[in-house]
């Protein structure tokens, strides 16, 4: 189910706030140009009223995968053939990622697609509320270790703002909450969401902690660090962002 213009103002300020600002969100600036084999991805930015209050669905990765293993993120995934891209792609791994039934989540817009090159995935982040919100679940073990309604009080308490430095000396934005550490991409887009939304507060960004990374082994793919630092510098104005070919839209309809 999609979003009306008459239904958006009947959700909570924030998001209203969020789809307006969307189009703003200076993100694509800190990854490259896709590549030619770059695969569809999509991920789902779930908002919902929990019972802690407002919050978002975040979901911690099986430590086994290759890919991103024991990493927090949001439910997401490729888009397997002839699906609906990126909406159905970002339901679908709600779905079977979390339990999420697809026809409990009202689609409100989706992000403009972020090329994430060492995994070669191009990310749409999909903006969703959870109409129906459910006991959530975890799929399939081997993929998904467990998943969390994180309040979003709890994700803009300064208490638990900080920055991680990499090993290999990237060093970005993160979140200790829900007993994880949330860094990397997936930070990066929540920090740059929580903005746009007018939820952000002051916090230390001069606290740097060391990220504890385990081990690569053969054939894994990390998460895709961004560094705020240098996109910060190189953000454009509101007026370049907006009018970049991609830029976030509301979805109509599917």
């Amino acid at each position: 189910m999609t979003v009306s213009a008459a239904d958006l103002e009947e959700l909570p300020e924030h998001l209203q706030r969020l789809v307006a600002n969307a189009g703003q969100l200076p993100l694509w600036h800190r990854h490259g140009q896709p590549s030619d084999s770059a695969r569809r991805s999509a991920v789902l930015i779930l908002f919902g009223e929990g019972p802690a209050g407002p919050d978002v669905l975040l979901i911690e990765k099986s430590a086994h995968l290759r890919s991103h293993a024991g990493q927090p993120a949001f439910p997401g995934g490729g888009a397997d053939p002839g699906e609906d891209y990126p909406v159905g792609t970002a339901l679908r791994e709600a779905h079977e990622e979390a339990g999420v039934d697809p026809d409990g989540v009202r689609v409100l817009a989706t992000l403009p697609a972020l090329f994430l090159g060492p995994s070669d995935n191009l990310v749409v982040p999909v903006l969703g509320w959870w109409d129906d919100p459910r006991d959530v679940t975890t799929g399939d073990p081997r993929e998904v270790a467990r998943v969390a309604r994180v309040p979003l009080s709890d994700l803009v308490d300064p208490a638990n703002r900080f920055r991680v430095r990499h090993p290999a000396g990237y060093v970005g934005p993160a979140f200790g909450v829900a007993d994880m550490v949330v860094w990397g991409f997936t930070a990066a887009l929540l920090d740059a969401v929580l903005e746009a939304a007018g939820l952000e507060q002051p916090w230390d960004d001069a606290d740097v902690r060391p990220l504890a990374v385990p081990p690569v082994r053969p054939g894994d793919v990390r998460d895709e660090p961004v560094d705020s630092d240098v996109a910060d510098r190189a953000a454009p104005t509101v007026a370049e962002d907006a009018g970049r070919p991609g830029s976030a839209r509301t979805v109509p309809g599917r």
